[in-house]
C-alpha cells in the first residue's frame, strides 16, 4: 500500500499494480484530506489504514483504476466500503455526483498521466 499526498506517475501506479491485479489498482480516496491510498487486495485495507491515521469514515470512498483505460473508464466506482446507509449511499458505487465530481478532481490532481 502507499498513501499518495503529492503527485505520483502512471508509470509507478502501473509498476505497482503488477505484482497484485495487472492493469487495475484499488484506492481509497479521503475526499477532505485530498489523499489516497493505492495498492492493496481490498479497499477494507486501505480504509483501516486510513481510519488508523486520523481519517473519517464518512470521507472515505473505494474506487477501482483501470490503468489501461482513459476518459470515463478509468475509474471505477465500485466498493463495499461505499455502502453508506448514513450518507443515503445505498449501493456500492458512489450515488452522489457532486463525491464523484470529487473524486475525479483528486485523482487527476494527484495522478500524473
Amino acid at each position: 500500500m502507499k498513501v499518495v499526498e503529492k503527485k505520483i506517475s502512471i508509470l509507478e501506479i502501473k509498476k505497482m499494480a503488477k505484482k497484485m491485479f495487472g492493469n487495475l489498482v484499488k484506492v481509497v480516496i479521503d475526499i477532505e484530506k485530498e489523499i489516497m491510498i493505492i495498492n492493496a487486495e481490498l479497499h477494507a485495507d486501505e480504509e483501516q489504514y486510513l481510519l488508523e491515521r486520523g481519517s473519517k469514515q464518512e470521507n472515505l470512498w473505494g474506487i477501482n483504476l483501470y490503468l489501461e483505460k482513459d476518459g470515463d473508464d478509468f475509474i471505477e466506482f465500485d466498493s463495499m466500503i461505499n455502502l453508506k446507509p448514513s450518507q443515503s449511499n445505498y449501493s456500492r458505487g458512489v450515488d452522489n455526483p457532486e463525491i464523484q465530481k470529487k473524486i475525479i478532481r483528486i485523482v487527476n490532481k494527484l495522478i500524473k498521466r
